[in-house]
């Protein structure tokens, strides 16, 4: 396959031709394929794996971008750089999406049978994974495809049960039964950071329990949760209440089970909240749970796996949760036992994926023990900042979770994921009657020893927790827990880019998992990048239909031009951005002000090349330095300074930071100022000052591209090839990135120029307010009693007549004579002036400005008189007032230069 470049840019850059063909010339060339024979530096990243369940979202496209630059800086870098791509498997979402399908047939996966079900998340994976695995692509990330993983692929499997197998043979893992998280939509046990905590406006339920030996008294409880008084095992007080201190000991009646249940004393209970009495149901709220155990009470389950009332249920069985509520409010009301309601907000807990409340619900699951090795992680990171996170704060929400954990529910009740590798003796009702096996041969033979040799096995059911499987993902996918050469030469990652919304589901549980297996902490550091936010600053989401499709921006700017749109808005590490985006029309600002910059740079490198005159930067060689004039000193100190801050700003993970400056430093003073100054020579006759020319711009240019290259890397690599004309022998990515020359960094001289620029800058805006055609020349003069001020610009005169046109120019420390009509400013200390006389018509210049200012005065009046009636304040919609707000604020700017212009004159 051939890739190499047109042999001369077209006249506009078309992202559409040449982003694919660079992209597929990547991989096919195996540009991004780490060899661990190869020397330097490892820097090894892992892609955090996207589920399969869709499409990449804005989210992922600035997530994966952020590391992509530090990658492809890296390589250039000459680290031996390898990033991992690989998906996830995604239990509980691929199920979701199945089960919403079968569901549409009026099937359920128990129809299909686990074998039939799982044919079609396979089949669901391949078509999904084809279509993310094209969107990172697109997205033109340095990714090394020939090491792609899946998190249920041979090698990670065999990792997931050994895995397991260790941690159960250390003692960490164990089969229990406890109140965990259950979402009935999914029917599957969820953590406890799958949990969302949701404000809701509910009701305050006060019923009445009769005393046993006193039907006529009552103890009056107070409920958000009606249903579960259906499971009640007891009443608590506070052992301080003198209220019901006498009563601790006796019983009520449950009245809708007609069951009596004590009254205990325990000091979990407010006084202060409600009667100071409370319904204890332990199989069905974890701090009643607790209370159980201390008090030994029975433990009475009466929900099923669905969310309807069971068996224990009498007389509601059969009925869904909340309608089990409804009823069972009923039934004390028609019994006169409803003492009052209460309107009231609380937090109520909702599966993340279900989307419904959760019920704590009693059952026998397997479970982690990851107290030791968070406090292993802990100290690590208290005592060494390992692994270090940027920005530093987020180092306080790991160690906040790491101290809190309690024991993990990694089983799920579900088909798809990572079978449990444990097998039960058919028909042996003993809950621990089982074997954990690396698999069914070694299950059998353990299983012989410990039961006798006519055993029957049968696996569990259950799978792992996805985030079990994805807990291993930095060694897993190098081949661990072989000793495999990648093991060896790329562990641990050098870093980890990730969200900071799951630095508890997911980094504190990779810390943990590989300082548990392997000895060492996964990586060194950790990125925790922002969200993109809607333009108006809220959070993109599906329900607020404010989400924006990467592909879309793509398809109508390119992938550069959204690269480096995203991650030039990164002010700081970790912090959220606003992209501006108009649903409309489906344009974004932003994203548009990315695509000049491209197109900018592509019109610069056409100049360039047009007049190299066919010569690469090879064959013009380096200028003879003592050939150099003012401005290729210049450009080179300014080209040597700006790798420098760009090579401090990447090792800091400053990508944001970067983008600005390398925005800055080929837009502002490559493309408008150098270019502009060195024009003249590149059309001279004076063979040594061209060839000059010719070798710095040529030498900036290819410098230019390389530094910019880990960010807009399509763009890059189609200019390079063409300016070096390599033939596609080889990539820009495999160059080395621009190192500093100290010896061309001159800060005196770059200060100096800047002040020509600033001079020519002022005399262009004096024309511009004066209203100069483009082609007239003027009078100027430069007055500084400074004479360091006026050796520069006597040094840079030549620039200064050339770029403001003027045909004199006088550099002066006093003024004689200060001419009467001028247009004046100042850079420093310098007084810039520009005489009027014979250039301009003054009194045609002023009618003509007091005549625009007169027409925004008047259009000034009149929005100031909408906006200081309140009918329209309070009646006209919100977006109408703060149009009429932002038109008066501009107004006013432009009056004010207005103003300014005619105070001048």
């Amino acid at each position: 396959m051939t890739a190499a470049a047109p042999a001369s840019p077209a006249k506009q850059y078309d992202p559409f031709a040449t982003e694919p063909r660079w992209q597929t010339f990547w991989e096919e060339r195996g540009v991004y394929v780490a060899d661990p024979e190869q020397p330097g530096e490892a820097f090894s990243m892992v892609l955090p794996p996207p589920n399969v369940t869709g499409s990449l979202h804005m989210g992922h496209a600035l997530a994966f971008t952020l590391p992509d630059v530090i990658t492809r800086y890296k390589r250039m870098r000459g680290y031996n750089v390898l990033w991992v791509p690989g998906t996830d498997h995604a239990s509980i979402a691929v199920h979701t999406v199945l089960e919403n399908k079968l569901r549409q047939q009026g099937k359920s996966r128990f129809d299909l049978g686990r074998e039939e079900f799982l044919k079609q998340a396979w089949a669901w994976k391949e078509f999904s994974q084809g279509t993310i695995k094209g969107q990172l692509r697109r997205l033109g990330l340095s990714l090394d495809w020939s090491r792609e993983r899946f998190t249920m692929d041979e090698g990670l499997n065999r990792a997931v049960i050994e895995a397991f197998v260790q941690f159960y043979e250390a003692g960490l893992i164990y089969r229990g039964e406890y109140l965990v998280n259950w979402c009935p939509a999914t029917q599957t046990a969820v953590s406890d950071v799958e949990v969302d905590s949701i404000e809701v406006q509910s009701h305050l339920w006060h019923f009445r329990y009769p005393l046993a030996d006193d039907p006529d008294r009552f103890l009056v409880v107070a409920t958000t949760r009606p249903e579960t008084m259906l499971g009640d095992t007891a009443v608590a007080v506070n052992p301080n209440d003198d209220r019901y201190r006498k009563l601790v000991g006796k019983q009520v009646r449950l009245p809708i089970q007609d069951r009596l249940i004590p009254i205990v004393a325990d000091d979990y209970v407010d006084a202060e909240f409600g009667s100071g009495c409370v319904k204890i149901t332990p199989a069905h709220d974890p701090n009643d749970f607790e209370i159980g155990k201390r008090h030994n009470l029975p433990f009475i389950n009466i929900l099923n796996k669905d969310g309807s009332i069971n068996e224990n249920g009498s007389i509601m069985q059969g009925l869904d949760r909340f309608e089990a509520r409804q009823a069972v409010v009923k039934w004390f009301a028609d019994n006169h036992l409803l003492d009052k309601v209460e309107d009231y907000t609380h937090t109520v807990p909702y599966s993340d994926r279900g989307k419904v409340p959760i019920e704590p619900f009693l059952s026998i699951q397997w479970f982690c023990d990851v107290s030791d090795m968070a406090q292993s992680c802990l100290e690590a990171s208290q005592q060494q900042k390992d692994p270090e996170f940027i920005p530093e704060k987020w180092t306080k929400v790991y160690e906040g979770w790491l101290a809190k954990l309690r024991p993990w529910c990694i089983s799920r009740q579900l088909w798809w994921g990572h079978q449990i590798p444990a097998w039960y003796v058919r028909g042996d009702d003993d809950p621990q009657s089982y074997i954990v096996a690396r698999s069914e041969t070694e299950a059998y033979e353990k299983a012989r020893e410990k039961f006798g040799d006519e055993v029957e096995l049968v696996q569990e059911a259950d799978v792992l927790d996805t985030w079990f499987s994805s807990g291993l993902w930095p060694f897993s996918t190098l081949g661990w827990p072989e000793q495999t050469e990648d093991l060896d030469r790329y562990f641990p990652n050098a870093l980890m880019s990730t969200g900071f919304d799951i630095i508890f589901f997911w980094v504190a549980r990779m810390t943990m998992m590989s300082q548990q297996l392997t000895g060492q902490l996964p990586f060194k550091d950790v990125y925790i990048n922002g969200l993109v936010r809607a333009e108006d600053g809220s959070k993109m989401s599906k329900s607020k239909n404010n989400g924006i499709d990467p592909l879309e921006l793509m398809e109508k700017y390119g992938t550069d031009a959204l690269r480096f749109a995203l991650v030039k808005e990164v002010v700081g590490a970790g912090q959220d951005i606003r992209l501006a985006y108009n649903r409309k029309t489906g344009e974004s600002s932003t994203v548009e002000a990315a695509r000049n910059f491209a197109n900018k740079i592509w019109n610069a490198s056409r100049f360039a090349l047009m007049n190299l005159k066919d010569q690469t930067p090879a064959q013009l060689g380096s200028p003879d330095p003592e050939a150099l004039e003012w401005s290729d000193r210049w450009i080179l100190s300014r080209f040597n300074s700006t790798a420098q801050q760009a090579i401090d700003l990447l090792e800091r993970y400053g990508m944001g930071e970067g983008a600005r400056l390398l925005y800055s430093f080929i837009w502002d003073e490559f493309c408008d100022w150098y270019i502009e100054l060195v024009k003249p020579r590149l059309r001279s006759e004076d063979a040594q000052s061209k060839r000059t020319a010719q070798q710095v711009l040529a030498t900036v240019l290819e410098g230019l591209l390389r530094l910019l290259h880990p960010w807009m890397p399509h763009l890059t690599e189609e200019i390079w090839q063409t300016l070096t004309q390599v033939e596609a022998k080889t990539s820009i990515a495999l160059q080395p990135y621009p190192l500093p020359q100290a010896e061309a960094i001159d800060p005196d001289l770059e200060r100096e120029f800047a002040l020509v620029i600033d001079t020519i800058r002022v005399l262009r805006n004096l024309r511009s307010e004066t209203n100069l055609n483009p082609g007239q020349t003027i009078a100027a003069v430069l007055q500084s009693q400074s004479e360091a001020e006026r050796s520069v610009l006597t040094r840079g005169r030549d620039y200064i007549a050339s770029l403001a046109k003027a045909e004199s120019l006088s550099i002066v420390a006093e003024l004689v004579e200060e001419p009467k009509q001028v247009a004046a400013g100042v850079v420093g200390t310098i007084q810039v002036l520009m005489p009027l006389a014979s250039l301009v018509d003054i009194d045609a210049l002023r009618a003509k400005l007091e005549k625009d200012l007169g027409k925004i005065e008047a259009e000034m009046k009149g929005i100031r008189a909408r906006l200081d009636n309140p009918n329209f304040v309070n009646k006209a919609p919100a977006d109408v007032v703060e149009g009429n707000r932002k038109a008066l604020a501009e107004l006013e700017k432009q009056a004010e230069i207005l103003a300014e212009r005619l105070r001048k004159l």
